[in-house]
């Protein structure tokens, strides 16, 4: 197995951009993009060698790895005092405690993934 094979690659649709773009969380911010699918994929992973390679020459330490990882479950998200006053009311009103209530609201709200492929979950 290749270092590279350690991280996620991911080739996505931008509707926004009319184009394919490529990008691996974790090991850089950008990434590739163009109209063939399998060229954008086949370039990123060129990329993502050379990212590896360049920062290993460098004497920097490789970031972590990110595929095949399981996740913790947690995540910090900043979101204002309106918005966290509101949340917190709203959950307390429920009789749950902030993180239940969040946890129970993103679980009801459909990814965009999910409503790409007609809101099943």
């Amino acid at each position: 197995m290749k270092l590279s094979d350690q991280y996620l690659k991911l080739v996505e649709w931008s509707e926004e951009d009319q184009v394919y773009v490529g990008t691996c969380p974790g090991l850089f911010f950008g990434g590739v993009h163009g109209d063939d699918e399998t060229e954008v994929y086949r370039e990123l992973c060129q990329v993502v060698d050379e990212t590896i390679e360049i920062i290993q020459e460098d004497g920097e330490i490789l970031p972590p790895t990110t595929a095949g990882k399981s996740y913790s479950g947690k995540f910090v998200i900043r979101v204002g005092e309106d918005l966290h006053k509101s949340l917190v009311i709203n959950a307390l009103k429920t009789g749950e405690s902030l993180n239940t209530y969040c946890v129970k609201l993103l679980r009801e709200t459909p990814t965009p993934y999910e409503l790409r492929r007609g809101g099943d979950k």
